[in-house]
């Protein structure tokens, strides 16, 4: 798995705190150092719209169409996902899911169904079925390659939702990568998020 930052609003914290002073006609009183309490004070209050003013968009490789799928979930998000419609998939890679990996006999019964899914899916080519309905045999396993944007508010709701323990160990360890980033880049805003 690969996530990596390609955009993101110049210096986003100020403009969250431009937005939400609008609101209160106080732009007179920005000051860097009053900065994070302020933005703690919008999200303690749930004043959340002026979160949206700020954007992220990150590209995401090597993660499995079952973690996209959760991904895409998340429509106020949005996704532009390498094609199995248009791009080739003969020899396709495929994830292994640790618990998958850990025991011998899955292990092999695995590998050997992802050999004969290549396979079916070479032969169908071959044969002249088109690549759109050759996909049709291709297994969640297969990774995926997606650029994702969305604003920070639905950025917090997502990282909300996919850091929970109860989250498929996946699409977790995607939203750990994407909120180290966004700590980074917005410390105030994703600072009070936790890596469970």
């Amino acid at each position: 798995m690969k996530v990596e930052l390609i955009s993101i609003t110049k210096d986003p914290e100020n403009v969250i705190e431009i937005a939400a002073r609008t609101c209160y006609d106080t732009r007179h009183k920005i000051y860097d150092k009053n900065r994070g309490k302020f933005l703690q004070k919008l999200m303690k209050a749930q004043h959340m719209s002026v979160f949206e003013h700020a954007w992220a968009t990150f590209d995401i490789s090597g993660i499995s169409r079952a973690c996209s799928h959760q991904l895409v979930r998340h429509r106020l998000a949005s996704f532009s996902q390498r094609s199995q419609r248009y791009v080739r998939e003969e020899g396709f890679e495929y994830i292994t899911p640790e618990t998958i990996d850990k025991n011998e006999k899955a292990a092999d019964f695995y590998h050997d169904l992802m050999k004969q899914l290549q396979q079916g899916y070479k032969h169908l080519l071959d044969i002249g079925i088109p690549k759109e309905d050759a996909r049709f045999i291709l297994p969640n396993a297969c990774p995926t390659h997606i650029v994702m944007s969305a604003n920070f508010r639905e950025w917090l709701h997502i990282l909300q939702l996919r850091l929970a323990p109860s989250a498929q160990w996946e699409i977790r360890e995607l939203a750990r990568q994407i909120l180290t980033i966004l700590r980074r880049e917005a410390p105030t805003v994703f600072g009070y998020l936790r890596l469970k």
